[in-house]
């Protein structure tokens, strides 16, 4: 008996041992696809986003473009074997994680750079307002013209008036992240158009993403007044405690731990803790239900003031944000894409109306309400008239 229990505890032992190899082995596989994706889209995005600025646009629209041509569309296309083995042969959850963590922290950068102080004037504040309101409407509108059109087969649900209501409500949403960096590159964030923008657009979307949350509700029977009113006073509750809160205890933990002028700008105990708020205000704004990013962006508008905390932040730490994670993002977004997924001309021209329509229901109704709030008054320099166009 005693021999058979030995027999039976070293075949357990070699079973487990095996297991563990296996296990070691998964995961050594796994790091070793990741870090070669992770090459391949830092020194690709680095050329995308140089050849994107040599034709005058900017470095977010060459690092999408790259993607692209990593993605399906191309690269899958024309070598199916060697992109599924590169890009497909082991689990998205590594690339999907570090792109979120890096716009996260993009947008702690976005909300740091601006310089809100600008809202202090009333006209200022009501171009923001009437910007935000000509943000959502004009192109909810137009969304919803959009998908009564699109015939069911398109639109791969029974559930029409849900469909109609999320593509009115996608239309109306910014894509925050890009339009921050761009206005970045531009160097426009310390201007009132610059502040104006990108606050039109937080407020937009803070709105958009809550116009979400009830469009799913309404769409499934789901929809509970109460709750849904809870959310809404949760992210105004939020947003309270972060300025009244949270800001002047930051503010003075800068104040005191910051040493300007010395070889190391933001100690690592300073560093930390920014972190960690930056991190615990995206959980926060995921469980309000309104996306981490803005709990990113939130926790930098707190410290756009500090300026010498901005600038040792930049010094020390965006810059490997803006080379490594910020590309993974941006042309993981285009690696998603597949282009060739639209298989009919049909497709394709409702792809082109959406696009167009989405454009005119943005561009249109933020110039209008931009110009309707006297934003013509505002001092906008040469180089910058480009972007003016936009808002």
């Amino acid at each position: 008996m005693t021999a058979v229990a030995h027999a039976a505890a070293v075949a357990v032992a070699a079973s487990g041992a095996a297991s563990g190899a296996a296990g070691v082995h998964a995961s050594e596989r796994l790091l070793f696809f990741t870090l070669l994706q992770l090459v391949i889209i830092v020194l690709a995005a680095r050329a995308g986003g140089a050849l994107a600025r040599r034709v005058g646009q900017t470095v977010a629209a060459g690092e999408i473009i790259t993607g692209i041509l990593l993605g399906p569309s191309l690269f899958g296309a024309l070598a199916p074997d060697t992109f599924t083995l590169v890009f497909r042969s082991t689990p998205a959850a590594p690339l999907t994680i570090l792109s979120q963590v890096g716009l996260l922290l993009l947008m702690f950068q976005i909300g740091l750079e601006f310089d809100f102080g600008h809202l202090a004037e009333r006209r200022h504040r009501k171009a923001v307002f009437w910007v935000s309101v000509a943000g959502l409407l004009a192109p909810f509108g137009l969304g919803a013209l959009f998908a009564l059109g699109v015939p069911e087969a398109l639109a791969g649900t029974p559930n029409h008036m849900g469909f109609v209501l999320f593509v009115a409500t996608a239309f109306s949403i910014t894509a925050l992240p890009i339009l921050g960096r761009i206005m970045i590159e531009f160097g426009i964030t310390r201007t009132p158009l610059g502040v104006i923008a990108i606050s039109a657009a937080a407020v937009n979307d803070v709105v958009g993403w809550l116009l979400l949350a009830l469009v799913t509700a309404l769409s499934t029977a789901a929809f509970a007044p109460a709750e849904f009113g809870l959310r809404v006073a949760g992210v105004l509750g939020f947003g309270a405690l972060c300025w009244w809160g949270l800001r002047p205890l930051l503010t003075a933990l800068v104040r005191r731990m910051l040493r300007p002028g010395s070889a190391e700008p933001i100690p690592p105990a300073l560093m930390g803790i920014v972190i960690a708020v930056v991190f615990a205000a995206g959980m926060c704004t995921y469980q309000l239900g309104i996306f981490a990013i803005f709990g990113g962006f939130m926790a930098g508008v707190l410290l756009h003031a500090e300026t010498g905390f901005v600038r040792a932040w930049n010094e020390r730490v965006g810059g490997f944000v803006n080379v490594f994670f910020l590309p993974i993002f941006f042309t993981y977004t285009g690696l998603r894409t597949d282009i060739g997924s639209l298989g009919s001309a049909q497709a394709l021209a409702w792809c082109l109306l959406l696009i167009a329509l989405a454009t005119l229901g943005k561009f249109g109704g933020c110039w209008l309400a931009a110009r309707w709030a006297g934003l013509d008054g505002l001092h906008v320099p040469a180089g910058q008239r480009a972007f003016a166009a936009l808002v």
